[in-house]
């Protein structure tokens, strides 16, 4: 029996929406990583971009639960001496939120060439509106209702 690899051109590439309105942000996340990835399709292979495109619309309407908006911090540094900056989640939400997002999933990627033309794939907008309505994207539901 021979395993089965799909060719390049073999692989179809879908356009999922996905609404952030009251997500709980790890698991939304960590839905979109498999997305991206292909892990939701029969012919996902590791070494190999078998994975669809997602646009996130609403991501400033994406929940942290517990204590999160507070301690959560985001750090960046700007590569001089004494140019960390700190940021906690609150305030990222307010003044970033599609970043939010996006550096939820980028942790849960594969830390090489193949996690970064992955993450090429996501898209995410503040508010309802996305410039990709020519891709026809498919409406999926990724509501997990948490504490109920």
């Amino acid at each position: 029996m021979k395993t089965y690899f799909p060719k390049q051109e073999e692989i179809e590439k879908k356009w999922y929406v996905v609404d952030a309105d009251g997500a709980v942000l790890g698991r939304l996340a960590a839905r979109l990583a498999d997305i991206l990835r292909g892990k939701n399709k029969p012919t996902f292979t590791p070494h190999m971009d078998t994975g669809d495109f997602v646009i996130v619309i609403n991501a400033e309407k994406v929940k942290l639960t517990g204590n999160k908006l507070n301690k959560k911090m985001y750090e960046r540094h700007s590569g001089y001496p004494g140019g960390l900056k700190v940021m906690n989640a609150r305030t990222m939400l307010s003044r970033k939120p599609e970043e939010v997002i996006y550096l939820a999933v980028k942790g849960m990627l594969p830390k090489n060439i193949l996690g970064r033309h992955i993450l090429k794939k996501l898209k995410v907008y503040r508010g309802n509106e996305h410039p990709h309505k020519a891709q026809m994207p498919i409406q999926l539901e990724i509501k997990e209702v948490y504490g109920a």
